[in-house]
């Protein structure tokens, strides 16, 4: 598969996280936290 592809896709599934539509989180490390969890989400239900 071509880089951007994985990359495009990877951002759409993080679209689909409401959690991460608003972020107001005063620290960028909680911010990235959020952004780790969804990604481990994604993970555990395609597997």
């Amino acid at each position: 598969l071509p880089q951007r592809w994985i990359i495009e896709r990877s951002w759409s599934w993080l679209d689909k996280c409401r959690r991460l539509w608003k972020n107001c989180e005063r620290a960028l490390n909680s911010s990235l936290q959020m952004v780790v969890l969804a990604f481990l989400k994604i993970v555990l239900k395609r597997y």
